[in-house]
Order: structure tokens, then sequence, then C-alpha cells
């Protein structure tokens, strides 16, 4: 049975992969095994960061500062039939 394979369309890809595995002498797939584990692993460590990273940094930030049993419940507002008073 043979390798799964990765087939990536990319000139600039193929250029890299090339220059480095010359510079190297490390196998091309080795070279993309490499820099997958090293971006995963930077995405583990926090290194790379999201936009979206920054809004979920400040509800948790935010979530701090909420008494202990506190709910979203807001059942001031609906009578007992869950009609807004």
């Amino acid at each position: 049975m043979s390798e799964p394979q990765l087939s990536v369309r990319s000139s600039k890809a193929r250029d890299l992969a090339h220059a480095l595995s010359s510079r190297t002498g490390q196998p091309i797939n080795r070279l993309v095994e490499l820099a997958l584990e090293r971006y995963d692993q930077a995405l583990r460590e926090d290194k790379i960061r999201y936009p979206m990273d920054a809004v979920w940094d400040l509800a948790a930030k935010d979530r701090r500062n909420i008494p202990a049993g506190t709910t979203s419940a807001h059942d001031e507002f609906y009578d007992e039939n869950g009609l807004p008073i």
C-alpha cells in the first residue's frame, strides 16, 4: 500500500521546498512535515494570534468580574408564562 499523497498547487511553495531541500539535504516531504509541526506547535503555544482571539480574551477577562452564580436568564423581565413584563 502506498503512502497518502498531499498535493499543493503553488509555484511559491514548490520553489521554497526545492530551495530548502537543496540547502538542508532533507527530502521535501520531511520539510513539509517539519513546517506543519512547527506551525501547529506555534498555534498551541499561542505565538500566532488571530483577530477573534482578542474577542475571546476580552470575554474571558470580563467573565472574571461576574459574581459566581450569576446567570444571563434575565428572569426579572418575564412573567411566569415567559412573556415580557
